[in-house]
C-alpha cells in the first residue's frame, strides 16, 4: 500500500496505538522516519525503535512510552506536508507550549528540534509537533 505522505502515516499510526493503549507499533521504514524517531527517543516521548528485516524489506517498530496509564505524547501532530512545505528561518522557528513541547525540523545538517537548530543559527523543514 503506497501512501502520499509517509511522515504523516507514521505520526497517524503512533497516535492511533497510543489512543487504543499499545505497547508497541509497526511501520514500513525510511530514513527520514528514522531520523524522526530518533529525535523523539533523545527527547524522552518514545521508549525505543529498532529496525526489523521483514520478508525483504525493513520495518520500524516503536516502543511507546506511558506514564501512571497515560501516554508520554499528548499530541502529534504534522505541520509541513507534500501539498504546503513550510519552512522556517531559524528566528521564526515555532516554540511549542512555551518550551514544555518540541518541533521537529529538518535542516541542512540532519533532523532536530527547534531548539538545536536555533541554538545553531539554522532554519528549515518544520516537520511536526510534539506536545
Amino acid at each position: 500500500m503506497s501512501t502520499q505522505d509517509p511522515v504523516a502515516d507514521m505520526l497517524t499510526r503512533i497516535r492511533n496505538a497510543q489512543a487504543v493503549g499499545d505497547i508497541k507499533v509497526k511501520m514500513p521504514s525510511s530514513t527520514l522516519k528514522a531520523a524522526i524517531l530518533e529525535v523523539l527517543q533523545s527527547e524522552g516521548y518514545i521508549d525505543s525503535f529498532q529496525a526489523i528485516a521483514n520478508e525483504g524489506k525493513k520495518d520500524l517498530e516503536v516502543a511507546l512510552k506511558y506514564y501512571q496509564g497515560k501516554p508520554v505524547i499528548d499530541k502529534i501532530k504534522r505541520v509541513s506536508r507534500p501539498g504546503l512545505r513550510i519552512y522556517r528561518r531559524s528566528t521564526e522557528l515555532p516554540t511549542v507550549l512555551a518550551g514544555m513541547g518540541i518541533a521537529i525540523v529538518s535542516t541542512s545538517k540532519g533532523v532536530m528540534t527547534e531548539r538545536a537548530a536555533r541554538a545553531q543559527n539554522l532554519g528549515g523543514e518544520v516537520l511536526c509537533t510534539v506536545e
